[in-house]
């Protein structure tokens, strides 16, 4: 993520305590960060015509458009955002379906460490 500009995070889940927590936890190392919020994938697509996040923390299961089915729209518009999965559906398939989509998966509950990590890996990528 460069350090030129501002970076902005997208946080895209209808949990509203889990867009407070991952707010919470980005600008707990990052307070001049930008944080972005949508409650849907549909939502997250539409955002994507007014930011453009240095990344994309996406549920999988939101109602209307899910989180897997968002990380294809979402690579049609910007196809060089890095998203990352973060959810409690942890089973091997979504798994796979996150590695053959090219995005990162990291495990619910949001914790502190967790997106310290996904932060991390996404710095060094």
């Amino acid at each position: 993520m460069s350090n030129a500009k501002t970076t902005t995070i997208l946080v895209v889940d209808d949990s509203r305590v889990s867009r407070l927590l991952s707010r919470q936890f980005i600008l707990h190392n990052h307070p001049d960060w930008i944080i972005e919020e949508a409650v849907t994938g549909e939502e997250a697509v539409t955002k994507l015509s007014s930011i453009s996040p240095d990344l994309i923390l996406l549920d999988v299961n939101m109602p209307g458009m899910g989180g897997l089915a968002a990380v294809v729209k979402l690579r049609e518009i910007s196809p060089e955002i890095p998203i990352c999965l973060m959810t409690a559906n942890v089973q091997d398939a979504t798994r796979e379906k996150a590695h053959n989509l090219g995005v990162q998966f990291a495990e619910k509950p949001i914790t502190q460490a967790r997106i310290d990590h996904v932060i991390a890996q996404l710095e060094n990528a």
